[in-house]
């Protein structure tokens, strides 16, 4: 039945077994009854409609018989506490269940929803499982934050961080840090002049002592993350370690987008947890950047099906979260079970389609080997991508100075407001001489590529550490290069160099699904930046982090018959 009013009470507190309130928006019908509950835990304020409601629409929920309740997290405006990024969502996250459970509307039934950090909150509260937890739907959003998160493959995720700490963190920080009013006005507008310019601050080093955030006196937490190791105990109590993954058992539908910063992670919490969880996961991954489910995205359009307002020609994202919730708050047959697990928004054909596992099964993995007559710098030079393996042929290079990374060009970003992200033409930056560019022939057929893509370069360097970097395109008839996905590698993190050797690096650039058109042509780039996107390697033994010294590298990328460098693609074979 639907409901006719909806009742809106603000700041519903929630006391948490260690004495500290949080508190909480609740959305719910004006009638008496009890309904389950539909919870968000998030560090973005509870009453900014553009986070707390974001993609959903919270008030079509609450007319479906829910109620909806939207809490700020400890230590982040109306709740009590010191906020530290992760650190207490476990703990709090299933206090926070077990209280709405047991509110006076609740039928004793909770699901939780949301994307990114809120996503987060989700795995965190259900790897303790609180009894009253019956489902989560949690949207693009991390795993073990040392992968996908503060790094990857050993890098700092520089713009991410950044524009994370200065754009959704430092406000609600310093409103509570500087208590005068005006006091607390000057530093604002300071952080909005630092905001306004962080281009000019993305290069600051090192990063221990990164100026904005060292001037306005506020979120060491930024400082102490970046310094810690991998194996520091630290990350143990906020990632979602294979033993907190392992606690889960809750059904769970995992979305995640195809140019989000958090593909790699989202995928990963489906695999892991179809492996280990005796519940229902299922996984959607659109054509999306991180919180846009849109059907433009970057500089692509992908048709209003791929939208969340029309996913399919079917439904809005708020009725699959509807059907969802209904299938296990409210016992009610909506047909997800029947559905195969797996959806997928397959680009280039620009069909969704259904799948019974991931990675596909009908999936072959064919390598792509790179060759060149020695000058594969540019897309003007001679670099060629074919499935012959190479014999005998000249190694590429290119220098690499650290104090002219290569700049990033859409991709899986998270970077500050204004900054595009998703498929850009790459043409500009296949111009520069540090970037060595690998073009198959024109296909003449269609080839379906589908799945988690890798490249094995076979490089060495002079440098004492360095990164490689490789991305994945596809170029148009009309010579648009269109990025698909890409990923990093940092050579001292995640291997064991002697000397001035050749190594074999394998560079994960997570997952995509494409149709390579006839006409079109498959293109591999590689080089040694991605930058802001990610830190800059000093090529000394230091980062950014810790440096300001740099010194250029000459970089060598070998495709012989000893040292095939290539790519991976899981290409797909439909019968």
């Amino acid at each position: 039945m639907a409901v006719n009013q909806i009742l809106v009470e603000k700041n519903v507190p929630c006391t948490l077994r260690d004495g500290t309130i949080l508190y909480a928006d609740v959305y719910r019908p004006n009638d008496g009854n009890q309904y389950p509950v539909l919870l968000t835990r998030l560090p973005y304020n509870k009453n900014e409609r553009y986070y707390s409601h974001r993609y959903l629409d919270t008030h079509r929920l609450v007319e479906n018989g829910y109620v909806v309740i939207i809490q700020d997290v400890r230590g982040r405006f109306s709740s009590e506490g010191n906020f530290y990024p992760f650190k207490h969502e476990g703990n709090d996250g299933y206090d926070a269940v077990e209280w709405a459970a047991g509110l006076p509307y609740s039928d004793g039934n909770v699901g939780m929803f949301g994307l990114s950090y809120y996503g987060y909150t989700q795995l965190l509260a259900a790897s303790e499982n609180p009894p009253h937890l019956k489902a989560i739907f949690p949207a693009q959003t991390l795993s073990d934050i040392r992968e996908g998160g503060f790094f990857r493959n050993g890098v700092y995720e520089l713009g991410l961080n950044v524009s994370w700490a200065l754009e959704s963190i430092a406000g609600d920080e310093l409103k509570r840090k500087y208590m005068n009013l005006a006091e607390y006005e000057e530093k604002m507008r300071e952080l909005a002049g630092y905001i306004d310019t962080v281009e000019n601050w993305y290069t600051a080093a090192p990063l221990k002592e990164w100026p904005p955030l060292k001037s306005l006196d506020i979120l060491s937490y930024f400082f102490e993350m970046a310094e810690w190791k991998p194996d520091d105990d630290g990350w143990k109590q906020v990632s979602l370690t294979e033993e907190k993954l392992k606690k889960i058992n809750v059904p769970a539908y995992h979305l995640a987008g195809w140019y989000d910063c958090f593909l790699g992670p989202s995928i990963a919490n489906f695999v892991k947890l179809k492996q280990t969880s005796n519940q229902t996961q299922m996984l959607m991954i659109g054509p999306w950047a991180h919180g846009n489910f849109g059907f433009s995205i970057g500089e692509r359009r992908f048709g209003l099906h791929a939208s969340e307002n029309w996913i399919n020609y079917k439904e809005d994202l708020t009725n699959l979260h509807l059907r969802w919730f209904d299938q296990w708050l409210k016992g009610v047959d909506t047909g997800l079970l029947s559905e195969k697990p797996v959806k997928i928004f397959v680009m280039g054909e620009n069909v969704w389609r259904e799948e019974e596992i991931w990675p596909l099964p009908d999936t072959t993995h064919i390598p792509y080997y790179f060759h060149s007559e020695g000058v594969a710098n540019t897309r003007f030079g001679n670099g060629q991508l074919t499935t012959e393996p190479p014999e005998s042929e000249p190694f590429d290079q290119f220098v690499f100075n650290p104090k002219h990374p290569v700049p990033t060009t859409g991709g899986g970003t998270l970077l500050h407001t204004g900054a595009l992200t998703g498929p850009l033409d790459q043409r500009a930056v296949e111009e520069r001489e540090d970037v060595l560019v690998f073009t198959s022939p024109v296909l003449e057929d269609e080839l379906e590529v589908t799945g988690p893509i890798k490249v094995v370069l076979y490089a060495k360097t002079d440098g004492v550490d360095t990164d490689f970097t490789a991305k994945l395109v596809d170029v148009l008839p009309n010579g648009t290069a269109y990025n698909l996905t890409d990923g990093i590698v940092r050579a001292s993190d995640v291997y064991k160099r002697i000397g001035n050797e050749v190594k074999a690096y394998e560079i994960d650039l997570w997952a995509t699904s494409n149709v390579f058109k006839p006409g079109h042509r498959i293109r591999v780039e590689v080089s040694s930046s991605n930058f802001p996107r990610f830190d800059v390697n000093m090529n000394n033994g230091g980062t950014m982090l810790t440096d300001l010294e740099s010194r250029p590298a000459m970089q060598i990328i070998y495709h012989e018959e000893d040292y095939p460098s290539h790519v991976i693609l899981p290409v797909i074979r439909r019968k």
